[in-house]
């Protein structure tokens, strides 16, 4: 009797003994640099909201400061300006580089994980060779190709070669989680009359979300925020994504103005300007990215030749 009465009370001092009850040094060292990483990510989105709320003289007289009275009709301009079509486009890019992405690698890396047959490895090995291809060094290739197919100035252009770009790196993780995974589960649902079809989406799939949201949050990060071909593929405003459309908004001309004719944003005789302001917007019928391609000197021409 003794003995099961003393049992709990031993029991509670081993649990209070364990390193995870108490604030350790090294778990105190952890938090605080977390705590900073989380600063240095957070601040430059705090000081850009704020930015974004200020007016035009605000930002030129000080950007580090907090804006006086935020202006919360900037949003409704800037999406009246076309970052709604822009918007859109980059939500119909996206979302189809991430279906595509997932469904095309989930497939490949359940047939490479399970399957065994004559040059698994060599396919995989080519697979992961993918990794190593910038997107600069394909691009020429990449737009030949394009044009050939007549799918320039489409959404097309786009989502597919995004699509093949994300392919390695999402083989390469759905793979290892699949190779994870016990076997004996895999047999038990084949004795039970299962297919492979019905084993990869019946039991690999639900077992691997935490990696498919991983490999989905890494697609669309990469699909919304692609600049490089999207002002090369693309040359109709009705197709641009957010990071070329932005090119295309209007930008202070040598007046000081903004096209478009807002009166919100005029020079006045208070609005500095800065001296450089003719090298930096370019006067192209008030378009930065007319500007910018001028200033490159016909990028596609030299593509095409």
């Amino acid at each position: 009797m003794e003995k099961a009465a003393t049992a709990p009370r031993e029991i509670k001092r081993k649990r209070s003994r364990l390193p995870g009850n108490k604030m350790t040094p090294l778990m105190a060292i952890i938090i605080v640099l977390l705590f900073i990483y989380f600063l240095l990510v957070a601040y430059p989105l705090f000081w850009m909201i704020c930015n974004s709320l200020k007016s035009y003289k605000e930002i030129y007289k000080n950007i580090w400061a907090m804006p006086k009275s935020p202006l919360w009709n900037n949003y409704a301009l800037a999406w009246q300006r076309g970052i709604s079509k822009y918007f859109l486009n980059s939500v119909l890019v996206t979302g189809s580089t991430i279906v595509g992405a997932i469904l095309v690698s989930a497939l490949a890396s359940y047939s490479l994980a399970r399957f065994r047959f004559r040059g698994n490895q060599l396919i995989f090995i080519l697979c992961m060779g993918g990794m190593m291809l910038s997107p600069q060094v394909t691009l020429i290739p990449l737009y030949k190709i394009i044009q050939a197919l007549h799918i320039h100035n489409t959404y097309l252009a786009l989502i597919i070669p995004y699509t093949a770009y994300r392919i390695p790196l999402i083989v390469m993780l759905i793979r290892s989680h699949f190779l994870s995974i016990p076997k004996e589960i895999e047999e038990s649902a084949i004795l039970d009359g299962c297919s492979s079809f019905k084993v990869f989406y019946n039991i690999f799939l639900p077992m691997s979300k935490p990696i498919l949201l991983t490999c989905t949050i890494l697609t669309a990060y990469y699909a919304w925020n692609e600049f490089l071909y999207a002002i090369i593929f693309i040359d109709s405003d009705k197709f641009r994504t957010i990071p070329a459309g932005l090119m295309n908004l209007r930008a202070p001309d040598r007046l000081g103005r903004i096209a478009g004719g807002h009166d919100d944003f005029r020079r006045t005789a208070d609005y500095p300007v800065p001296a450089d302001a003719e090298a930096v917007y370019p006067r192209h019928d008030g378009r930065l990215g007319q500007g910018l391609r001028e200033r490159n000197g016909g990028t596609r021409q030299w593509l095409e030749k």
